[in-house]
């Protein structure tokens, strides 16, 4: 099932690139709000992942961001995101990427976040760690916030919801080194796997940004929860890290009710 995960994300990010290549205006579509977009390779791209493992493994589940919820209660459950970014992917910004994940029995079994335009495959399976491009990856070994780098996203700011990132933003910009943005989440995540962020925090985010990157995370030695340190996460926001400066940042998002 795992290489089958594989050739299948493998696949799919070929179509996103070559989606990519004959991007028009008349495939470019505003969902709920004008900055909340679907293109039709979107949703192309989800439909062969959906046909793809349903023609291999037809009892199983599937949770989508284009066409929802199928038999998500069954022992396996694949989660899709096909193209996590997608206005970067508009834009032509290479920061874009397929995700998938595939649950057993409710628990991350198995994760896949492929990034065509870099060429960069993260790969993780439950209990065997996490690899980039078939080498294993590990979080950073920094222990401090005034030596970190970290991501985040904005989603919760287009949805005008209370607090958002910029309440908790200067705090965070004034402790660290710094941040950066790259516009998918499961590629923030990614990044905090490979070691080139300390953390990565989002709110407002669903299940299908974060199922395969926060797996990824976790088996390359990172921690993850919600903004409160539980594992109530994407619902109350995602906080992850390598471990080593994840209470310092929690305290931020903590004196915020």
């Amino acid at each position: 099932m795992i290489d089958f995960l594989k050739e299948t994300a493998l696949m799919a990010g070929a179509l996103v690139k070559a989606g990519r290549e004959r991007l028009s205006a008349d495939a470019i579509h505003a969902k709920g709000t004008p900055t909340d977009m679907v293109t039709d390779i979107d949703r192309e791209v989800e439909k062969f992942i959906v046909t793809r493992v349903r023609e291999r493994y037809p009892d199983h589940g599937f949770i989508g961001e284009e066409y929802g919820a199928s038999a998500a209660e069954r022992e396996y459950c694949w989660i899709i995101d096909p193209i996590d970014g997608t206005t970067s992917f508009i834009h032509d910004f290479p920061f874009y990427a397929v995700s998938i994940a595939i649950y057993r029995n409710g628990k991350p079994f198995a994760g896949a976040v492929f990034a065509p335009a870099m060429n960069e495959f993260f790969l993780a399976e439950s209990g065997k760690g996490a690899f980039l491009n078939g080498r294993a990856i590990h979080v950073s070994g920094c222990a401090k916030l005034g030596e970190s780098l970290l991501g985040t996203g904005f989603v919760c700011v287009r949805a005008g919801i209370k607090p958002d990132n910029f309440d908790y933003l200067p705090a965070i910009a004034y402790a660290t080194q710094g941040f950066r943005r790259c516009g998918a989440a499961s590629l923030g995540l990614c990044y905090v796997a490979a070691g080139r962020f300390e953390a990565y925090w989002e709110l407002l985010l669903n299940i299908y940004d974060i199922a395969a990157g926060a797996l990824i995370v976790q088996e390359a030695g990172g921690q993850v929860t919600d903004l409160r340190g539980g594992g109530a996460y994407p619902a109350k926001g995602i906080l992850a890290s390598n471990g080593l400066i994840h209470e310092p940042m929690l305290d931020f998002f903590r004196e915020k009710k």
